[in-house]
């Protein structure tokens, strides 16, 4: 069993968030929901529409990478938008890319690896809205469900998440 962080602010694809937490915990993975709002209370959006709100496990000062075996970066342009400018967020994902533990993000999730330099020279995939922001940051980008480079998986939108919570699993069975 392996212990998976999932990283929101707010305002974010609910389904990305909800569909994969439940893949994942179906494969025998804990899941911990942390977030940059103070509060500890997100809002899913079910595109624009607001859905369900959720409180957090943890505050993202309160987590330790080294606590977990990977992370999960669910998409929506709000939430996307405020996570790859936060820099405790970036120190987060930054700490998994450096520990070689997957990092593992769906939707508008990937632009964080534009802000964090992680997207130059990978092999990524997102929504389509921001493929040119990731191959203006040095990325290749590439038009499937799924793709995996090295410990890093993207994935482009919600009709991708049975592909993208076995791509993870696939990750952490592999590193087990």
């Amino acid at each position: 069993m392996a212990k998976i962080a999932i990283l929101l602010d707010t305002d974010f694809e609910q389904v990305e968030y909800t569909q994969t937490n439940d893949l994942l915990k179906a494969k025998g993975h804990q899941t911990t929901l942390i977030t940059t709002q103070p509060q500890k209370q997100v809002r899913g959006l079910n595109h624009t529409d607001p859905a369900d709100t959720f409180t957090a496990d943890l505050l993202i000062g309160e987590a330790n990478a080294a606590d977990y075996d990977a992370i999960v970066l669910p998409g929506g342009g709000a939430n996307a938008d405020v996570l790859r400018a936060n820099t405790d967020a970036q120190a987060m994902v930054k700490a998994f890319m450096n520990a070689g533990k997957p990092v593992a993000a769906i939707c508008h999730a990937p632009w964080i690896f534009a802000d964090t330099e992680i997207a130059r020279g990978k092999k990524l995939t997102a929504y389509k809205t921001i493929a040119v922001d990731l191959k203006n940051a040095g990325a290749q980008f590439e038009d499937k469900s799924v793709v995996i480079d090295g410990n890093l998986i993207t994935s482009r939108q919600p009709e991708d998440i049975p592909d993208f919570a076995e791509a993870i699993d696939q990750a952490l069975t592999k590193s087990a």
